[in-house]
């Protein structure tokens, strides 16, 4: 029978960096139950043939299962609370380091938005967001939908009044490259600004980092858990974050329809993941690699989606699905 949580359980640690690096906004209880019913179904019917939430919601699960050995056997193994007891232990870990960020980078990115030799003005303070958001002219300019004029003073006024409502899939202008949105190339400077590079190496790396070239040498997150190239899911996690650090809203909740997180962080999952956009996906990785881990092979060049080595991978890949299936049937 599962006691108490320990805060040093190994399953928290790796819930921490698993929430940050491959699925943030999760109910892992759920997911795990989920998954180890989905593998039952998967005998018979095909995971092509669920709905798309469940077929990126099991290779969420796979990811789980590859990258913390035993625990397919434990959880097939055990009883269902064994398994909610699980799923809540990922969950901790990975809330406490969504926390954590939330923290820190509530102060921090303040530092990477002022004007270069000057101080923000009207006064941010560090401590209280309710002057953020729309409220502020360089929150508000930033978190801008890209599209719309900021400069147009009957924008500004509806944004910052609340008569034009955002939605989380209306992307912010800080995520593009010199916060300039080119509607002729939709993937111009998407997802390659300096603020989300500075809030990246914060989290991973460590805050005395970011104003550093990138070096051979991990630290921090990313050394704790081997890891030595970024993915897109920790992209998509760092822009939620900062998106949420120069709103208004206090508190952080993937439920929270004024701030949107949820829809925000799973619509940049959407084009991250869509094989049609892998060309471009595997060129923003690349250029990511560059910024952070920059003598990574990660950060040479992307695998040729027809090459070889995309082969081996896509098989590997079948044959650890097959795998699983085959671990739940005995």
């Amino acid at each position: 029978m599962p006691g108490r949580i320990s805060t040093s359980d190994p399953l928290i640690s790796h819930g921490r960096h698993f929430g940050r690096t491959v699925f943030a906004l999760c109910n892992y209880p759920s997911l795990l139950t989920n998954g180890i019913l989905r593998l039952e179904q998967m005998e018979e019917t095909p995971l092509e043939d669920f709905s798309a939430d469940e077929q990126r919601e099991h290779r969420v699960f796979e990811q789980l299962l590859d990258s913390y050995p035993g625990l397919l056997e434990r959880l097939k193994n055990g009883s269902e609370e064994e398994i909610l007891h699980v799923g809540e232990l990922i969950g901790k870990g990975a809330a406490g380091a969504r926390g954590d960020d939330t923290k820190t980078l509530k102060s921090a990115v303040l530092d990477w938005i002022s004007p270069k030799g000057d101080t923000i003005q009207p006064h941010l303070h560090r401590n209280s967001k309710i002057d953020r958001g729309f409220n502020h002219e360089l929150t508000g300019s930033l978190l801008c939908p890209a599209g719309m004029d900021w400069n147009d003073p009957e924008t500004k006024e509806n944004l910052w009044s609340g008569e034009t409502l955002v939605c989380g899939d209306q992307w912010p202008i800080f995520l593009y490259a010199q916060y300039t949105y080119d509607l002729d190339d939709l993937w111009c400077g998407l997802l390659r600004s300096r603020l989300l590079v500075c809030a990246y190496k914060h989290v991973f790396t460590s805050p005395s980092s970011v104003e550093k070239e990138p070096k051979a040498t991990r630290s921090r997150n990313a050394r704790l858990h081997g890891m030595n190239c970024v993915t897109i899911a920790s992209i998509s996690y760092i822009a939620t974050q900062v998106r949420f650090a120069l709103s208004s809203s206090s508190v952080f909740s993937r439920t929270d329809t004024t701030t949107d997180s949820e829809t925000f962080y799973h619509s940049l999952l959407d084009l991250l993941e869509d094989p049609e956009e892998c060309k471009e996906v595997d060129e923003l990785q690349t250029w990511w690699n560059r910024q952070v881990f920059p003598t990574s092979s990660a950060a040479k060049r992307p695998v040729s989606t027809n090459s070889a080595l995309s082969k081996i991978r896509q098989k590997r890949l079948a044959a650890k699905r097959a795998s699983n299936l085959e671990a739940v049937s005995l």
